[in-house]
C-alpha cells in the first residue's frame, strides 16, 4: 500500500517546494495529489493557460521520486467563468443561488459548464497525459459535498423533463407509474413537469424518486466526460474520484463503473459529531471516532469499485474545521486508521493535507505540519506507518464470509417517505455492519446485482425494491439470509406492491406499518422493538416473540424476517443466529475492540479508551503489536 499526502504547491513559495518533496520521501510517503482547487491558477483569465509553474511543480515533485495523482480543477470554477456564464450556478431547494465565494458553485446540468469542464480536463491532460510523474488522475473533488448533487435551476428542469421523456416514453405512461390521478396531478406534457421543490406540502414520492435518479445520473454523465477525456489523452493512468462520508445523495456503484479505483476522503472523528450517533458515543469516542466508521466505507467503496480497487485519498490527520466540535485524535490514531485501511484492502492512503493552511476557509485544519513548518502529530505516525507497512509486505485477500446488499436507491426511498423519523436504508445497513462487525467477522458491502456466490450469509437491512436478479441470487444462494424492515415494500415507481409486502422475498403479507414514538416499545428477551414494527400474516414461525406478543422476527426456510427496525440488541440476537447456522466463527469482542482478517494475518484496532485484551480465541504468533492493546493500539497476528 502507498501513503501519500495532499499538496498545494500554488499556497506556497516555489522555494519551499523541493524540501516539501525531500521531507515527504524522507517519511516514506511515495504518492502526492495536486491541482483540485487550481483552476483559477491555471487559467487566470479566459483563454490564457499559465502552466509554468505546475510544470515546475511537477518537475520537482517528480524528481524526488514521488507519484503524482493530477486532479481535474472543476470543483472550483474561477469567477471570470462565473460572471461570463452567470446561470451555471446551481439553485438550492428553496430557489436560492449557490453563489461565488466558496466552492462546488455548478449545476451539473448546465450544457455551458459541462463544455468548460470539458474543455480544461482536455487541455490538462492533453499537457501532463504522457508525463513520468503523472501516475493517475482524479475526476473533480468531492462530487455533491455541501449539498450540491440536487439543483433546481432553469437547466435542471429543462434536462429533467428530457430525462423522463427518454425514461417513460409517454406522458401516459409517466402518468400511470406515478399515479398522478391522486390530488389530481395529471400531466398533460413532460414540459408541464416542474421539479419537486417548493410544493405546499410533500410532493409525489415517484416524483422525488424520480429526480433523485435523474440527478444521479447528471453526477455519472458529468463525470463520465472527463474519463472519457482522461482515458484518450493518458492510457494507462489510473482514474479515480473521492468519495465521500454517508453520503448517498448519488449512486455511487454507477459513477465507479467509469473508474479503474476507488477513492474516499477519511474523517472519523468530524463524521462521528456531525452524524446520528448517541451522545454517549459523540464522548466515548470523541478522539477515536466509531469503531465502525471507517471500516464501513472501506467495505462499501471496495464493493462499488470494478475489481474491489479503492484508495483513501483524504485522511484526517488532526483535528478538522466543519464538525460542530472538532478534537484532536487520540495519539496513535491516525497510524490505527492507516492500517486498518491496509487491512481492508486499500491501495493507497492520502492523508489531508501536507502543511496546515494559514488563510482561507481551511486555517484550523489539521496538516502533517503546522502552518510554522514544524512536524504535528501525525508527522511522526505516518513515517512509523510507512515502516510497518513495508515489514508486513503485500496483503493477502481476505475470504468471502458475510454479503450485505445495500443499494443507494433504497436510502432515497426511505428518505423520501421515512415513515419514521431517522429511519433510512444507510442507517439500518450500518446497524447491521456495526453488529457484524462486533462478532468479529468480515463483511463485503455489495450491490443488489453481486453475486452471491461463495459467501455464508446473507443481510438484506433495508431494500424496498428488490430486483430480479436478486430473487434469483437468493433463490440459489444455500446460506442463511435475513432480511430487514421495509424490504420488497415498493415498485420500481414507488407504489406498494400488488399482494402487499415483501413480494416473492419472504412467504408473508406485511397487513400493516407502525412507526413508534419514544417509549413506545415492545419488550423481549434481550432485545426491544422501537421505532417501527411491521404486522405480517404468514405462515412462518414466529422466532422472537415479545412479552406482549409482538413477533419482530420470522423464519420460513433458511430465511429471517425482521418484522422490527434493526436496534442493536435485536441485530445481535439475529445475526448470532444467523451466524452459527452458516457456520462462521464469531467473537465475543470487548466493547471498542474489532477484528478483520485477511488471508493468514489477523489485525486487531483498539478504539477504546482503556486497555483491552484479545480474546483466546483469536489465535496465531504476534507480529506487530501485542495481545494487550492500549487505546489507539494495532496488533497484527500471523496464522
Amino acid at each position: 500500500m502507498h501513503l501519500g499526502v495532499c499538496y498545494y504547491p500554488e499556497h506556497w513559495p516555489e522555494t519551499q517546494w523541493a524540501d516539501d518533496a525531500r521531507r515527504m520521501r524522507a517519511i516514506g510517503l511515495t504518492r502526492v495529489r495536486i491541482g483540485e482547487f487550481a483552476w483559477s491558477r491555471i487559467e487566470p483569465e479566459p483563454g490564457r493557460l499559465d502552466w509554468a509553474w505546475l510544470d515546475r511543480a511537477i518537475a520537482t515533485l517528480h524528481a524526488a521520486g514521488l507519484g503524482i495523482i493530477l486532479c481535474t480543477p472543476t470543483a472550483t470554477p474561477p469567477k471570470w467563468l462565473v460572471d461570463a456564464m452567470p446561470d451555471m450556478i446551481a439553485i438550492d431547494r428553496e430557489g436560492r443561488p449557490r453563489r461565488f465565494g466558496s466552492r462546488r458553485h455548478y449545476c451539473f446540468s448546465h450544457a455551458g459548464y459541462r463544455r468548460e469542464a470539458a474543455r480544461i480536463t482536455r487541455a490538462m491532460a492533453e499537457r501532463y497525459g504522457h508525463h513520468p510523474a503523472v501516475v493517475a488522475w482524479q475526476t473533480d473533488n468531492e462530487y455533491g459535498c455541501h449539498d450540491t448533487v440536487q439543483s433546481f435551476s432553469a437547466a435542471a428542469a429543462t434536462a429533467f423533463r428530457v430525462w423522463l421523456a427518454e425514461r417513460y416514453g409517454s406522458i401516459a405512461a409517466l402518468n400511470q407509474a406515478w399515479g398522478t390521478i391522486f390530488w389530481s396531478q395529471t400531466y398533460r406534457s413532460f414540459d408541464a413537469i416542474d421539479l419537486p421543490n417548493l410544493t405546499v406540502t410533500e410532493a409525489n414520492p415517484a416524483h422525488w424518486l424520480a429526480f433523485r435518479r435523474f440527478a444521479s445520473d447528471e453526477v455519472v454523465r458529468f463525470n463520465q466526460i472527463q474519463v472519457d477525456i482522461i482515458r484518450a489523452l493518458s492510457p494507462g493512468r489510473d482514474i479515480t474520484h473521492n468519495f465521500m462520508g454517508f453520503f448517498t445523495e448519488f449512486d455511487h456503484h454507477a459513477v465507479a463503473q467509469s473508474l479503474d479505483a476507488v477513492g474516499w476522503d477519511s474523517y472519523p472523528l468530524g463524521f462521528l459529531d456531525s452524524f446520528r450517533f448517541s451522545e454517549a458515543d459523540k464522548l466515548r469516542y470523541a478522539r477515536q471516532g466509531h469503531p465502525d466508521i471507517a471500516a464501513f466505507h472501506h467495505d462499501l467503496y471496495r464493493g462499488c469499485a470494478r475489481g474491489g480497487r479503492w484508495w483513501v485519498l483524504e485522511q484526517q490527520p488532526g483535528p478538522v474545521n466543519w464538525a460542530g466540535h472538532n478534537p484532536a485524535p487520540l495519539d496513535g490514531m491516525v497510524r490505527l486508521w492507516t492500517l486498518e485501511a491496509l487491512a481492508h484492502g486499500a491501495e493507497l492512503v492520502s492523508y489531508f493535507r501536507w502543511r496546515q493552511a494559514p488563510f482561507g476557509q481551511e486555517q484550523l485544519h489539521a496538516g502533517l505540519l503546522r502552518p510554522d513548518d514544524v512536524p504535528a502529530p501525525a508527522y511522526a505516525e505516518a513515517a512509523r506507518t510507512a515502516r510497518e507497512i513495508e515489514a508486513l509486505g503485500p496483503m493477502p485477500a481476505a475470504e468471502k464470509c458475510v454479503a450485505l446488499v445495500f443499494a443507494y436507491e433504497a436510502d432515497w426511498m426511505t428518505t423520501i417517505q421515512p415513515q419514521g423519523a431517522g429511519l433510512s436504508a444507510l442507517w439500518a445497513a450500518f446497524a447491521a455492519y456495526s453488529a457484524l462487525r462486533q462478532m468479529g467477522l468480515n463483511i463485503d458491502i455489495v450491490p443488489p446485482d453481486a453475486a452471491l456466490d461463495g459467501y455464508a450469509l446473507c443481510i438484506l437491512p433495508c431494500l424496498p425494491v428488490v430486483p430480479n436478479q436478486l430473487l434469483q441470487q437468493l433463490a440459489d444462494f444455500d446460506g442463511p439470509i435475513v432480511i430487514g424492515p421495509r424490504s420488497g415494500s415498493r415498485t420500481a415507481d414507488f407504489a406498494i406492491q400488488d399482494g402487499l409486502p415483501p413480494g416473492p422475498i419472504f412467504p408473508a403479507k406485511v397487513t400493516r406499518v407502525e412507526s413508534l414514538r419514544p417509549g413506545l416499545e415492545h419488550v423481549g428477551e434481550g432485545w426491544c422493538v422501537r421505532h417501527w414494527v411491521e404486522h405480517l400474516e404468514t405462515e412462518a414461525t414466529a422466532e422472537l416473540v415479545a412479552d406482549d406478543g409482538t413477533v419482530a422476527c420470522w423464519r420460513s426456510g433458511n430465511r429471517r424476517y425482521l418484522a422490527a427496525w434493526p436496534e442493536p440488541e435485536l441485530l445481535a440476537v439475529v445475526l448470532d443466529k444467523a451466524a452459527r447456522e452458516a457456520g462462521l466463527e464469531r467473537l465475543d469482542l470487548p466493547d471498542g475492540l474489532r477484528v478483520r482478517r485477511t488471508g493468514s494475518l489477523i489485525f486487531a484496532f483498539n478504539h477504546a479508551n482503556r486497555m483491552l485484551v484479545l480474546p483466546e480465541e483469536v489465535g496465531g504468533r504476534v507480529v506487530l503489536g501485542q495481545r494487550e492493546l492500549a487505546p489507539a493500539e494495532v496488533t497484527v497476528l500471523a496464522l
